[in-house]
């Protein structure tokens, strides 16, 4: 097997050098065919703080590079770069190879580019789970898997028996710094729901108020994620999350689907405990209500996002189930590497971007393999051409710069979640994070948008830069979404590492804002976690190189602030970012 796998590479790595060299001469060919474009996509500003020779290292940053690496990534060879899989390992490989290639130092364990990931994958068998609500008097209510209840026992056993009492928690949330607990009782006492199964709602209490739950933007509060992790730390056998449409943002089909498909935790992870992570359709909720003699569900939703008008309660009825799990275990790997600085110390910079995919649907009719070419061999893509030019760059960055692209995003951020457990510096030596992820290679961006950004002392200097850069700082287009909390920068963040994604906006050269949000439109109909979201020929990877020199500026700039970039005083961030500097 292992000499299959070398064989492989060894194969993989030919075609890559092919490819690259191929690149080489598309980008002569693209110079020699448009040089005004070339010398404006290339163009790196003046910016105060940036030498003259980081300056020229970023200017080097090559499109066409980015354009061999996605399209070596995004070939059928590596069958969708599943976490845990031969493609998968491919392309971890591959990325370790153009670190080395590059002269950046391996900077994962035992002194390789690898940071092992420990993982293991839970299917719930649908046809032998059975889960009923079981009232105090009456008849029990079975529950039909899939269309009413959906459900994952996170703690990697073979079975569940679950026979619990059900507390109604509102929101299920616990946010002190808006003096709201929704574990609290009529008397004000905490109820202790530990072996029970507690009852939430989806999202987080409605506001217009930016000093409540930031008004309406979502915050992690709101997150299904979070509401498990809240319940796991106080002991809960499991959750039931109350879908509503409108409350979710998207269908029961949604959840439905996500739950029909094998999910991946890290072992050891200490939230990970519920025997029961589950959703519940409205109507069914509806019914658990009535049994309960609780009344109307909506009216009860409303309640619960009054300040005052909640208490949790326990119902009179049990959760009775039986959970069975089919249960792979399995190692990735994170593949990390670092620029050594001018000095030691504190301030280093991590860039970031996920190299894994969905790889293969052995169930799928005809083309079955997720390349995931825009997602994200385009961050992969920019990810190895920055560690290049930081590596090859004339003068050395005033601190350490740390290069590494994850796995198992798809999963549920979880390569990035062990990087940020197990950092290569510690979190309080970490100056910023910037990540790279899904940036559809169409053009040259006129704007960007850098949500989370602002919530950093660093963020005049972001302006200043992007500015210098011509490009346009576009506001969240929907806040209620919580786009902050679904991307790799997040897993950093909680570890309280200032942190945000670098996502280009709808807006090109040469075209209006209706051209770039048809382009991204099309793209996420047709294509987003499609088998052909595919390497296209004719992509135009002068924007990933923009973007890539963008980052490669704020970085260098971080890294030589001549104190700590801090998050802004109040932000959900700033514990931790104390936390870690006392540490």
């Amino acid at each position: 097997m292992r000499l299959r796998f070398i064989l492989a590479f060894r194969a993989a790595a030919f075609l890559a050098a092919a490819i690259l060299t191929a690149g080489s001469g598309a980008a002569t060919a693209k110079a020699q065919e448009a040089p005004a474009q070339q010398a404006d996509a290339g163009a790196v500003p003046v910016i105060a703080g940036l030498p003259a020779g980081a300056r020229a290292a970023a200017a080097g940053i090559d499109g066409e590079k980015i354009r061999a690496h996605v399209r070596f990534l995004s070939l059928d060879l590596l069958e969708g770069r599943g976490p845990g899989t031969r493609g998968g390992e491919l392309a971890a490989e591959y990325i370790a190879t153009q670190f080395a290639l590059a002269g950046v130092e391996p900077a994962g364990e035992n002194g390789t580019y690898f940071q092992r990931v420990p993982l293991y994958a839970v299917h719930t068998v649908e046809d032998k789970t059975k889960f009923a609500f079981v009232p105090a008097d009456g008849a029990a209510l079975d529950l039909e898997y899939g269309d009413e209840i959906v459900a994952k026992d996170q703690t990697g056993q073979a079975t569940a028996e679950i026979d619990a009492p059900i507390v109604f928690v509102g929101y299920g949330i616990d946010a002190p710094e808006y003096h709201w607990n929704d574990y609290a009782g009529a008397d004000g006492k905490i109820i202790d729901v530990t072996g029970k199964v507690v009852l939430v709602i989806v999202n987080e209490p409605p506001s217009n108020d930016e000093k409540f739950f930031k008004g309406k933007a979502l915050t992690y509060y709101g997150r299904w994620t979070y509401k498990y992790e809240e319940a796991a730390r106080r002991g809960a056998a499991g959750v039931l999350i109350i879908h509503r449409d409108d409350l979710a943002s998207y269908g029961w089909d949604v959840v439905r689907n996500s739950q029909a498909v094998e999910k991946s935790y890290l072992e050891g992870d200490p939230n990970a405990t519920l025997r029961a992570a589950a959703w519940i359709q409205h109507d069914v909720a509806q019914k658990l209500f009535t049994m309960a003699g609780l009344g109307d569900l909506d009216k009860a939703i409303d309640r619960a996002g009054v300040p005052g008008a909640f208490h949790a309660v326990e119902l009179p009825v049990r959760l009775k189930a039986h959970i069975e799990s089919r249960v792979r275990r399995y190692v990735s790997a994170n593949v990390v590497g670092r620029v050594a600085g001018a000095e030691p110390g504190g301030n280093a910079v991590l860039y970031t971007a996920h190299y894994d995919h969905l790889g293969i649907d052995p169930e799928m009719k005809g083309d079955n393999i997720f390349n995931g070419a825009a997602d994200n061999g385009t961050g992969c893509g920019i990810l190895i051409e920055m560690a290049r030019a930081f590596a090859q760059s004339p003068v050395k960055p005033p601190h350490a710069v740390y290069f590494a692209s994850v796995t198992a995003e798809e999963q549920g951020l979880l390569g990035s979640q062990y990087l940020g457990m197990h950092p290569p510096v510690p979190a309080a030596q970490m100056g910023l994070d910037l990540n790279f992820d899904m940036l559809l290679p169409v053009g040259i961006p006129r704007s960007v948008n850098l949500g989370g950004a602002e919530r950093i002392d660093f963020w005049p200097t972001v302006k200043t830069v992007a500015k210098a850069f011509d490009l346009e700082l576009l506001p969240d287009p929907s806040p209620m979404a919580g786009h902050y909390y679904r991307s790799d920068h997040f897993s950093l963040a909680r570890v309280g590492i200032p942190a945000f994604s670098v996502d280009q906006g709808d807006l090109f050269a040469g075209h209006d804002l209706a051209w770039g949000e048809a382009q991204v439109a099309d793209y996420e109909e047709h294509h987003y976690h499609q088998p052909s979201d595919e390497y296209k020929a004719d992509w135009d990877f002068r924007g990933n190189a923009k973007l890539a020199r963008f980052g490669f500026v704020l970085g260098w700039l971080a890294s030589e602030q001549k104190k700590p970039i801090e998050w802004q005083p109040g932000d959900e961030f700033e514990a931790a970012r104390k936390a870690g500097t006392r540490d």
